[in-house]
């Protein structure tokens, strides 16, 4: 039996050929028959597969129906952070003068706007009297009043 990795963990696969698609890893638990385990799966390439015939999958890490699956032999290599992507984000941080690590939190943006503009004036009687006026203007007749003679817009009603 040829030696066979899992390529998320490095962990020897002691399940024989054809890999069943239910198989797991059994240190990881990831999915064993899956793109990121098959000899064409290769990042650089379109749909990160060499295959050229093969259907494209949206999640390399999970299980699929491939036809083309073949379990790669290359041993285990863990993933090394990209040289490009430290260099671009060392730019950024020397544009902008770097980033804090902590993302400001709700009450950081509340202290500026206050800061900023003050506190707002306390509207609590605004709001209760704004409160009656649409309950009276609303407010359902009693069941002893009747349409107001005077009011000229309940002419309808008393005809």
């Amino acid at each position: 039996m040829p030696s066979l990795q899992c390529q998320n963990c490095g962990e020897p696969v002691r399940l024989d050929e054809p890999i069943p698609r239910d198989a797991e890893c059994a240190s990881c638990r990831h999915d064993l028959r899956a793109c990121r385990n098959c000899r064409h799966y290769d990042p650089s390439y379109n749909n990160a597969c060499r295959e050229t015939m093969a259907d494209p999958v949206e999640d390399k890490t999970r299980r699929n129906f491939c036809e083309y699956f073949y379990f790669n032999r290359a041993p285990f290599q863990q993933a090394a952070a990209s040289g490009r992507a430290d260099q671009a984000r060392a730019k950024l941080d020397a544009l902008f003068g770097g980033a804090s690590t902590k993302p400001p939190g709700p009450t950081d943006a509340r202290a500026k706007l206050e800061a900023l503009f003050g506190r707002p004036p306390a509207t609590d009687e605004r709001a209760g009297d704004a409160r009656r006026q649409l309950d009276d203007l609303f407010r359902k007749p009693a069941a002893g009043e009747g349409p107001d003679p005077d009011d000229p817009s309940d002419d309808d009603a008393r005809s």
